[in-house]
């Protein structure tokens, strides 16, 4: 597992033994297209790094899910609110592809957060850095219109315009599949 660890960008700031460490708690699974990997109003137990594949968030709304995430490999997939407050979760997570990825029991990361002071800053790191993804979305979508976003989604995320079904990506930029067929019709 050492080796997988080291391999993978977001473990790339470790030394040699905070990673010798998180191997010893970790371990590799695989899990198929469709699979919820985390759910809505459950405590999750785990942390993930994905190491292959696409992953999307979603909270379900009225008559329709919400798109507000999308990961790839290098990605953490876990339920901040089970992270944070030990608490149910208001997300789900949905894999999109086939996908591999690294698994950790959430008690044994806090256990390694409290004997080595490397590994308890690189997991604030990972949290800081999902908190400024998520308040960037939010200004995005309260201050530019659907084709802005858009095409920030295009430049940041090319590959996923072709590996996620369109309905996902709608809803993600906040808009309808119909609009979302003008923008692209008027970007080509």
């Amino acid at each position: 597992m050492y080796n997988q660890l080291k391999n993978i960008e977001i473990f790339k700031p470790l030394s040699n033994e905070a990673l010798e460490r998180l191997a010893a708690v970790s371990k590799q699974v695989e899990h198929q297209k469709g699979t919820i990997l985390i759910y809505a109003d459950k405590i999750e137990p785990y942390f993930y790094i994905l190491e292959r594949g696409i992953a999307r968030a979603y909270s379900d709304g009225e008559n329709q899910q919400i798109t507000f995430w999308f990961g790839q490999s290098g990605s953490v997939l876990f339920s901040f609110n089970s992270y944070i407050n030990n608490s149910p979760g208001y997300e789900n997570i949905e894999l999109l592809e086939n996908c591999r990825l690294i698994q950790i029991r959430l008690a044994d990361l806090f256990s390694l957060y409290e004997q080595h002071l490397e590994i308890a800053n690189w997991g604030r790191k990972i949290a800081e850095q999902e908190l400024i993804a998520t308040e960037r979305r939010l200004i995005d979508r309260a201050f530019k219109g659907a084709t802005a976003r858009y095409q920030d989604f295009v430049n940041q995320s090319p590959e996923l315009i072709k590996r996620v079904a369109l309905k996902h990506i709608a809803s993600y930029l906040g808009v309808t599949q119909v609009t979302l067929s003008r923008i692209r019709a008027a970007h080509k």
